[in-house]
């Protein structure tokens, strides 16, 4: 979850990735969450076979609630993500009121999953270190102390990309998303509105001219009348 679910926060933040069209960045941001979704099935899983095989109890610590919980709400956010963003059935306006709570979301799963991932390694350090303790700082405490301090500042960065505007993704100018037909690409939905309020007015505004010239015309044949 950490790297996986990194690296599709991100997919979209990389300049590299900016020329590519805007449906394949979902497809990759899809992937990747999906792949990152199976791994974290497969390991809880995996965790729970441990602790059967060997007695011990399950979803008694803090860690795994916590683990449990971001696990839950990831694939409720995977499944809305799939529902709303991806399939071409959601509305523009549905798909634009429920942005920015996807975004949120997503990374406070990220943040869940990091302290998670604490939780985790000063949880085995305590239960596997006995002799010497965790409390003499025994090289192997250095070590997963110093991989918890790089998880910290790792997932610090990985928010800062997500959360600065220069990173984010400029409008695609040239490259168009392929969508259903009648649908506006997203983030041009007020655009795309005035500009068919602007032709809406031009082609009004054609109409009442041809009708002013044409009963001008009338006018002018019906003064020719009278005049013959």
């Amino acid at each position: 979850l950490v790297s996986v679910l990194s690296s599709a926060i991100i997919v979209y933040r990389l300049p590299w990735t900016w020329k590519c069209s805007k449906l394949l960045m979902k497809f990759i941001h899809a992937g990747l969450n999906t792949i990152a979704m199976i791994l974290a099935i497969v390991s809880m899983v995996a965790v729970f076979e441990y602790h059967n095989a060997r007695n011990i109890p399950n979803m008694y610590s803090l860690h795994s609630w916590i683990g449990l919980t971001a696990v839950i709400f990831y694939s409720l956010q995977l499944f809305l993500g799939f529902a709303v963003f991806l399939l071409p059935f959601a509305p523009v306006p549905l798909r634009a009121a429920l942005l920015p709570i996807h975004v949120y979301s997503g990374l406070t799963i990220f943040a869940t999953v990091i302290a998670t991932a604490l939780m985790g390694i000063t949880e085995k350090l305590i239960f596997s270190l006995k002799s010497p303790a965790y409390s003499a700082s025994p090289p192997e405490a250095t070590f997963v102390n110093c991989l918890g301090l790089l998880l910290v500042i790792f997932g610090a960065l990985i928010l800062w990309m997500a959360s600065r505007p220069h990173w984010k993704r400029p409008p695609e100018e040239n490259a168009k998303v392929l969508r259903p037909i009648g649908e506006t690409p997203e983030g041009t939905e007020a655009e795309s509105t005035m500009t068919d309020g602007t032709n809406a007015d031009k082609s009004d505004m054609r109409i009442n001219s041809e009708a002013a010239r044409k009963q001008n015309l009338k006018l002018d044949e019906a003064g020719q009348r009278s005049t013959m």
